[in-house]
């Protein structure tokens, strides 16, 4: 028996915590024992975690550095004595490898999820510092492999492990998401999923729509979740004369449901990991159109699985959306062959038995 105990920040619902959730639902009992750590909350990961039986520690940290939660982390992992001890994002990656935290023999692995051109000076010393202490890392895109061998990590220590996609029906219809939204039968529906953040480029995106919105009839821009440019967005479209064919629906746990609406789905990031809301999109057989940048490319290729255009260039993407929306035949094959990719390249059984492989290899 192998007992691995995941550590993260929180169990909010979003990308990292949903694949540990995936992750360690789904590993197989009779061979590993499961406990999940979450540093600051839990959330709603962590009823679902509960309910498959899988413990869940929430700690309480309070600060940047707390040392209550270096004690509390210290005395669960002491406590349970995993065997392997992995991590997911900058703030757990820091605290499992600081001196005292895990025993003698364990094994640490941190999960690197996005190109983190975010991150400041002092935060790639500290990851380029705890290197010593790192039996691997996880990234789960080429993309993001580079960059941190860019930052120091051996590549040796990197293992490329893509996100899993479950493919479960959408749960609304198409009728019944459109109505839930506001829009009629007769839009045609481009939409977002995520952070409304500046890394996701949305300005570029509203600038493409208020193109788009003058030479595509009846069509409408869906953008859902929450974020820091929330009003920022709603302003400049509003200075274009076209808020009111753009619909703001804020964070919805029902997002993958409302995607249902979607005639084609649109990701201008300037920087991912791998979209968890690009794989959801294509798992639907939506038809998308993405920025040309390596973590993209690893989903959508050209007329092949989707369209990309240069980042930043919302001209660009304007004509990307012109050209699925007034072709129902090609988006009816990129949507197909995008649904293809997900299905056969990102499974929840693939992923699950890529990281056993990891686990396997460092008992």
């Amino acid at each position: 028996m192998i007992k691995i105990a995941f550590v993260i920040p929180t169990l909010d619902q979003s990308g990292a915590e949903r694949q540990l959730t995936l992750l360690a639902s789904a590993l197989p009992r009779d061979e590993f024992e499961i406990r999940v750590i979450a540093l600051n909350r839990g959330g709603p990961y962590a009823d679902e975690l509960r309910a498959a039986g899988i413990r869940v520690d929430v700690l309480g940290k309070r600060f940047r550095f707390d040392p209550l939660t270096w004690v509390r982390l210290r005395a669960s992992l002491r406590e349970f004595q995993p065997d392997i001890v992995q991590s997911f994002l900058f703030s757990a990656n820091a605290y499992v490898r600081l001196p005292g935290i895990v025993s003698p023999g364990c094994k640490v692995i941190v999960s690197e999820r996005c190109v983190d051109s975010w991150k400041s000076g002092w935060q790639l010393a500290v990851d380029r510092r705890l290197v010593s202490r790192t039996s691997a890392m996880t990234a789960n895109s080429r993309s993001v492999a580079a960059f941190y061998r860019d930052v120091g990590v051996p590549a040796e220590l990197i293992t490329v492990i893509p996100n899993a996609m479950p493919m479960p029906p959408a749960g609304y219809t198409r009728e019944q998401s459109l109505k839930i939204l506001g829009l009629e039968p007769h839009h045609k529906v481009v939409g977002f999923a995520g952070r409304l953040a500046p890394q996701k480029r949305l300005r570029d995106v509203i600038w493409a729509f208020q193109l788009l919105h003058q030479v595509v009839d009846d069509v409408r821009l869906v953008l859902i979740g929450e974020g820091s440019q929330r009003d920022e967005l709603a302003e400049l479209s509003k200075s274009f004369g076209c808020r009111e064919k753009i619909v703001f629906a804020g964070h919805r746990p029902d997002a993958y449901s409302l995607m249902a609406a979607f005639d084609a789905f649109v990701l201008a990031s300037e920087f991912e990991g791998m979209s968890n809301s690009l794989m959801e999109a294509m798992s639907l057989g939506i038809p998308c159109v993405v920025s040309d940048i390596a973590a993209n490319q690893e989903l959508v290729a050209h007329e092949q699985t989707g369209l990309v255009f240069p980042p930043g260039k919302s001209p660009d993407l304007t004509k990307s959306l012109v050209r699925l929306l007034q072709n129902p035949d090609m988006s009816k094959q990129l949507g197909e062959a995008g649904r293809h990719l997900i299905r056969e390249c990102h499974s929840v059984d693939l992923m699950v038995q890529r990281h056993m492989e990891l686990y396997r290899r460092l008992s």
